[in-house]
C-alpha cells in the first residue's frame, strides 16, 4: 500500500469513528486463542444460577405477570400467556418471591382466600401505590408451575414473626392432616407444594430492619429453627435450602457473623447458604442513562460489573475460614444493572430500558458465576419483567423480549453442565481512562458430552477473531447490534436479536469471527 493510500485509509477510519457510523470495514481484527481443557473435571454449573426475581414492584407483577382472569389479554387463571410462553423457553430454574424489600413487609395471609376479602395496602417501598394482594401464594405457585420453575420463597424477618413464617411454610408444604393444609385445600390446592429454597429475610442490614449483624444472626437462628418444611417429598432428599443474609453492599460483617454462628450451630437450626447482593449502578444513587449513552458510559458499566468476581472471592474467603469443605453455597440472589428510571415513569417503579450493553453485562456475570461454580449455586437477576434489568417488557397487551432475555436463552445449554477450564489472553481495551478486558470466555460440557463455549467481545468498535484449538466445527448464535445502546422496542422488537454463527477449520482448530460488542455461544466438535 502506498503512503498516500495509507493516509487515505487512516483518514477514512478517523472520519468513520468521528461520525459514529460503527465499526470501519477496514479495521484490523485482533486474534485470540481460547484453549478449552475438556480433560479436567470441573464443578457443575448449577442450573439455579440462571434464576429469576419477581418482586411486588412497579409493573413487575401487576401488568407484567398478573392481568386478572377477566382481562382481555390472553391469560390462564389471570397469568398472561405470552409472558409464560417466553419464560418457558428460558427453562427458568427458580423464581425468588415476594421480594426484595417488599418481602420484609409481606404478610402472607393478606394474599390468600377470596379476592374481595384480601387486604389492600400501600406499597411503602416502591412508589407508594396501592397493593391489592391479588397476586398471593396460590397465584405465585401457579405461575411457577406454568413456567416450569421452582419456588424461592423469602420470609419476613423484618416486620414479621417466626410463628408467621412457620405457619406460611406449613400452609404451603403440609399434607392433608393439619388445619393449615385443610385451609390450603379449601382455597383450591389440596396437594402440598414444594419449597426448594427459603430466604431467611432480605437485606436486614437495610430495608429489612436496619439490624446489626449480631442481632440479625439471633433472629435468623430462630427462623431457621422454626420454619420447617413438611412436604414428604422433601424430608429425606431434595431438602429445602435455607439462605441467610450475607454481603451488605459495603462490608462483610453479616457474612462473618453468620458463618461464625453456623460453625458452632446446635442441632436445632441449620442453613445451607449465604446471600450476596450487588448491583451495577455506576455510583449511588443510580444515575447512568439506560439509553442514548456512548462508549464512556458503556465502559463505566462494564468495568463496575466485572468487580462481581472480587466480591464473590471476598465472600468465599470468609466462608472458607469456617467452611473449608464448601458445604454452604453462595446465592447471588440480587444482581444486575440498576440505571436511571425511564423518563416520565414513577421513579419508585425502577423501570428502565434494556440495551445490548445489558446483554453483555449479563453474559459477563454468568461467566463469573460459572468460574465460581464450586461455591455459587444460586443467582437471581433483578428482575424478571418490567423492573431493572428485565427479561421482558410489557405495555398493556404488548410484549417485547430484551437483549438480556436473549443471553439467558443462549446460555440454556450451560444449565447443569460441567465447567471446563479455559485459557486465553483477554487483551486490554482502553476506553477513556478505563481499561477493560477485550474478550471473555467460558466453557462447559453438558450431560451428553457436548462442549459449549461462550465468547464475549467487550470491544464496542472492533471485531475479534477467536481460534479454539482441538476442535474443527463450531456453530451457534451471536447477539450483537448496530450500537452498544441499541434496544428492542414494541415498534422494533428485533433490533437486538440472536443470529446464526459458525466457525471455519483453521490449522489445528476452528476459528470464529466475532463482531464488535457481541455475545456468542457455540457448540464445538472435533
Amino acid at each position: 500500500m502506498t503512503s498516500v493510500a495509507k493516509r487515505f485509509r487512516n483518514a477514512l477510519l478517523l472520519a468513520t469513528f468521528a461520525a459514529g457510523l460503527g465499526t470501519p470495514v477496514l479495521a484490523k481484527e485482533a486474534s485470540v486463542e481460547v484453549a478449552v481443557d475438556t480433560a479436567t473435571t470441573g464443578p457443575v454449573i448449577d442450573k439455579h444460577i440462571f434464576g429469576q426475581f419477581a418482586e411486588h414492584l412497579g409493573t413487575g407483577i401487576y401488568g407484567g405477570v398478573w392481568v386478572g382472569k377477566d382481562s382481555p389479554i390472553p391469560n390462564v387463571r389471570g397469568i398472561r400467556t405470552d409472558v409464560v410462553t417466553a419464560l418457558k423457553a428460558l427453562k427458568v430454574p427458580n423464581v425468588r418471591w415476594p421480594g426484595g424489600c417488599f418481602a420484609d413487609e409481606y404478610h402472607w395471609r393478606d394474599g390468600i382466600g377470596p379476592a374481595d376479602k384480601r387486604r389492600v395496602q400501600i406499597n411503602t417501598n416502591w412508589g407508594g401505590v396501592p397493593e391489592s394482594n391479588a397476586f398471593g401464594t396460590h397465584e405465585f405457585m401457579d405461575f411457577a408451575e406454568q413456567i416450569g420453575s421452582e419456588a424461592y420463597i423469602s420470609v419476613n424477618i423484618g416486620s414479621g414473626t417466626a410463628a408467621e413464617a412457620s405457619a406460611w411454610i406449613e400452609y404451603m408444604t403440609a399434607e392433608k392432616d393439619t388445619t393449615l393444609a385443610k385451609e390450603r385445600a379449601a382455597n383450591g390446592h389440596p396437594a402440598p407444594w414444594k419449597v426448594p429454597i427459603l430466604g431467611l429475610g432480605n437485606e436486614n442490614w437495610g430495608c429489612g430492619g436496619a439490624m446489626s449483624a449480631e442481632h440479625y444472626v439471633e433472629e435468623m437462628k430462630r427462623f431457621a429453627n422454626f420454619t420447617r418444611n413438611f412436604n414428604p417429598a422433601q424430608r429425606e432428599k431434595d431438602k429445602m435450602k435455607r439462605i441467610a443474609v450475607g454481603w451488605d453492599g459495603n462490608k462483610l460483617d453479616y457474612t462473618e457473623e453468620v458463618m461464625k454462628a453456623w460453625s458452632t450451630h446446635v442441632y436445632s437450626w441449620d442453613i445451607e447458604g449465604v446471600s450476596l447482593h450487588n448491583y451495577t449502578t455506576g455510583g449511588w444513587p443510580p444515575h447512568l442513562p439506560a439509553t442514548g449513552f456512548g462508549n464512556d458510559e458503556y465502559a463505566i458499566v462494564i468495568n463496575e460489573t466485572l468487580k462481581m468476581d472480587s466480591l464473590i472471592a471476598k465472600q468465599s474467603a470468609i466462608m472458607d475460614k469456617y467452611d473449608p469443605e464448601k458445604k454452604l453455597l453462595i446465592a447471588v440472589d440480587e444482581w444486575g444493572a440498576w440505571l436511571s428510571p425511564t423518563p416520565g415513569s414513577n421513579p419508585g417503579f425502577l423501570q428502565q430500558q434494556n440495551s445490548l450493553r445489558d446483554g453483555i453485562l449479563a453474559a459477563l456475570n454468568l461467566n463469573i458465576f460459572a468460574r465460581h461454580a464450586d461455591r455459587v449455586k444460586i443467582a437471581n437477576i433483578a428482575q424478571m419483567v418490567n423492573v431493572l434489568q428485565a427479561m421482558i417488557l410489557t405495555d398493556g397487551s404488548k410484549m417485547v423480549l430484551t437483549p438480556t432475555y436473549h443471553v439467558f436463552k443462549m446460555y440454556v445449554p450451560f444449565q447443569d453442565a460441567q465447567f471446563a477450564p479455559v485459557k486465553f489472553a483477554a487483551g486490554e481495551l482502553a476506553v477513556g481512562d478505563r481499561k477493560l478486558p477485550r474478550v471473555d470466555a467460558m466453557a462447559a460440557k453438558d450431560k451428553s458430552g457436548q462442549v459449549w463455549v461462550s465468547l464475549v467481545n467487550v470491544d464496542p468498535d472492533a471485531g475479534t477473531s477467536v481460534t479454539i484449538p482441538g476442535f474443527r466445527t463450531a456453530s451457534g448464535e451471536v447477539l450483537t447490534a448496530p450500537k452498544v445502546d441499541s434496544v428492542n422496542t414494541f415498534a422494533a422488537p428485533s433490533v437486538v436479536a440472536p443470529k446464526a454463527i459458525s466457525g471455519k477449520p483453521s490449522g489445528s482448530g476452528v476459528t470464529i469471527a466475532l463482531p464488535p460488542r457481541s455475545v456468542t455461544v457455540v457448540k464445538v466438535s472435533k
